[in-house]
């Protein structure tokens, strides 16, 4: 099978899904750090699970012994694999000097990853005063470019946001074009499409560039990605959740209710009946926002309606931006086949995210949004200093690639290989 190198990683969701597939992962590199003790938890986890030794996962998740000491049970050769390191000019050679040492004399076949993608994204241009021109995270496709003249892997996956498209340079050039026209000249021929996940088995509307290149020069070569029907709701994900309130549950292991639905065990989210999850542990809220939740629920489930920030009463109104993202506040609806788009910002606040159920009256707690990710349930996100952090998870859970929608892409490159 191809192994792959990943570069700007994150918390590993696109991995995931290529690892599922059957490829070998090289090396993750990501630059915050955070991340970085997830990718090497999961690796441990497969690690472990490949050797049915996983109760010593679960023992960590239990608190009954720490990651130092899960880390000791594996091998040190796969924990060195995950580089952290913030990929530039300054230590290029550094960070191939690593890869080489991990490939040991291999060819590597694939470089999967997408740069940071708020300097692209249209959200990030609005909120910002100079619309991100200039933003350094705008030209990280260069260094992209540097991994691409160094291992001429046979093909490349580059995923970011649909703003890519649209985003120019100081002098008015698409970065887009400029990003094409580079890649070509690393000797790579260029294909990309629009996917959205949803259309994969994933219940979020969450819209992507993927593009892909392939090394020489190459027409129709993008692989056919077959759409998948879902025949259910978002309110799939919360079925066997316990019920909590605001500023409730824990982030350790606790058991989950008695499932009968299909889709988690579809989507390989949950593995079987009754399993424990982790991170389910909702923020606390203001007695205002709790307020407003409550609103915002209401409308939804007798007018089908969203609330508008404008709507509310005057005392519920704090905030004086009133002629913009007026629907900061939204309710994850149960009913619908599929979220809005989970995004990093859930690391600062819920309000976008509202659970469907008035009677908890809270946000989604990050193991509800993982799973709008499609992320497993055993997949545990970590913090840097090892005490669970729900902010932390949350801002990697929302960069991520979600799991369901890089499984697909990868089977499917598997197929034109």
């Amino acid at each position: 099978m191809p192994n792959y190198l990943d570069i700007f990683a994150g918390a590993g969701g696109l991995s995931e899904g290529f690892i599922r597939a059957g490829y070998e992962p090289i090396a993750h590199i990501e630059m915050d750090k955070a991340a970085c003790y997830t990718l090497k938890t999961r690796l441990a986890y497969k690690w472990l699970s490949e050797r049915q030794e996983s109760s010593i996962y679960t023992r960590y998740l239990k608190r009954e012994i720490t990651r130092k000491e899960l880390y000791a049970t594996v091998p040190e050769e796969l924990l060195k694999s995950v580089l952290n390191y913030e990929i530039s000019k300054d230590n290029l050679e550094e960070i191939f000097d690593k890869v080489d040492l991990l490939l040991n004399g291999k060819a590597l076949d694939l470089i999967v990853g997408g740069p940071p993608c708020q300097a692209y994204s249209l959200v990030g241009r609005a909120r910002d005063e100079k619309g991100m021109i200039g933003d350094p995270r705008n030209y990280l496709y260069i260094l992209y470019a540097e991994f691409l003249r160094k291992y001429h892997p046979r093909y490349f996956v580059f995923e970011n946001v649909i703003g890519l498209l649209s985003a120019k340079d100081t002098d008015g050039e698409l970065y887009f074009d400029k990003m094409c026209r580079l890649f070509r000249e690393c000797g790579y021929s260029i294909e990309y499409r629009q996917l959205n996940a949803k259309d994969y088995g994933v219940l979020q509307n969450r819209s992507r560039i993927i593009l892909i290149g392939k090394y020489g020069q190459h027409e129709g070569f993008y692989p056919d990605i077959p759409k998948v029907t879902n025949d259910c709701t978002v309110g799939e994900i919360f079925k066997d959740l316990p019920k909590i309130k605001a500023g409730k549950g824990t982030y350790g292991l606790v058991p989950t209710l008695h499932y009968d639905g299909k889709y988690l065990f579809d989507a390989k989210i949950k593995e079987q009946d009754l399993a424990p999850v982790t991170l389910h542990c909702a923020r606390p809220h203001t007695a205002q926002d709790l307020k407003i939740y409550k609103r915002a629920v209401q409308l939804w489930n007798k007018e089908k309606k969203r609330l508008s920030y404008t709507d509310l009463p005057k005392k519920l109104q704090s905030q004086n931006n009133l002629d913009s993202f007026l629907d900061r506040f939204k309710v994850v609806a149960s009913d619908l086949p599929y979220s809005q788009t989970v995004v990093a910002h859930i690391a600062k606040d819920g309000h976008y995210f509202i659970h469907p159920d008035i009677k908890q009256n809270r946000s989604l707690t990050p193991r509800e949004v993982a799973r709008l990710q499609a992320f497993p349930d055993n997949y545990y996100f970590e913090s840097e200093s090892g005490r669970p952090s729900r902010t932390t998870a949350f801002k990697q859970i929302g960069n991520a690639v979600p799991v369901l929608l890089a499984e697909k892409i990868a089977i499917a490159l598997l197929e034109v290989w």
